[in-house]
């Protein structure tokens, strides 16, 4: 009987780990687009990002996954009735948990990105152009390499809170390893136990996860100095 309510929530764990891994893509995406957008001299596309900062920081995660969830379907809906009556469509759980937590953590990530280019040296970006490089290869030779390592260390942070933050779609009946750890501790009548197995497999992906970020850390501050010696 253990091994089956095991396996059981093994299988909730594999949900999760997809779920993660999709919506750290999704978030990181909206996160590096959004931050160029903060920091440009449009005025408008400033204040959509700051906008965009005050609403997802000042509404619980909890709240906006509920409110993503069905109202997005409904405006998704509408939107498709107006280009096409007749037209509808049902997004899947998974589908709407990723878009739904990359989002929302789009944000946070947006906050660590613009914080990291400012990070780099101007004077190099400078240097590029003045070297007559297109804003794209200056974006891509001399900004996004050296932004990585200002960018790590709240990467790793925000990538910690989204992977634990995923037990938030259970709520909209994804199968996740915490729906199947509750439906295990109903049906073993041992909640405890399962909910402490569930919380051991998140434990697993913050540890592998420090431990891989370290290494990364570790390879981008090949060189730098924190500070000097007498």
């Amino acid at each position: 009987m253990f091994h089956a309510y095991a396996e059981h929530i093994l299988q909730g764990f594999a949900t999760t780990l997809e779920i993660a891994l999709i919506s750290l893509f999704f978030a990181t995406m909206v996160g590096l687009f959004c931050a160029l957008m903060a920091i440009s001299d449009n005025f408008f596309l400033q204040k959509i990002t700051r906008i965009y900062a005050v609403v997802i920081r000042g509404i619980p995660d909890l709240l906006l996954m509920l409110m993503l969830f069905y109202g997005g379907q409904i405006a998704l809906n509408n939107v498709l009735e107006w280009l096409s009556p007749g037209t509808e469509m049902q997004l899947s759980q998974l589908t709407a948990g990723v878009i739904t937590l990359g989002f929302i953590y789009g944000a946070y990530f947006m906050e660590t990105f613009r914080g990291a280019v400012l990070a780099v040296p101007r004077g190099q970006v400078e240097a590029g152009r003045a070297f007559g490089m297109s804003p794209f290869k200056i974006n891509i030779r001399i900004l996004f390499p050296q932004m990585v390592r200002f960018a790590l260390p709240g990467f790793a942070n925000n990538w910690l809170v989204l992977s634990k933050a995923t037990a938030l779609v259970s709520v909209i009946g994804l199968q996740d390893v915490m729906y199947r750890a509750k439906e295990s501790g109903v049906g073993s009548r041992q909640p405890f136990t399962w909910l402490l197995f569930a919380g051991l497999l998140y434990l697993l992906i913050t540890s592998i996860s420090l431990y891989l970020l370290r290494r990364v850390e570790r390879k981008y501050s090949v060189g730098v100095r924190y500070g000097s010696h007498v």
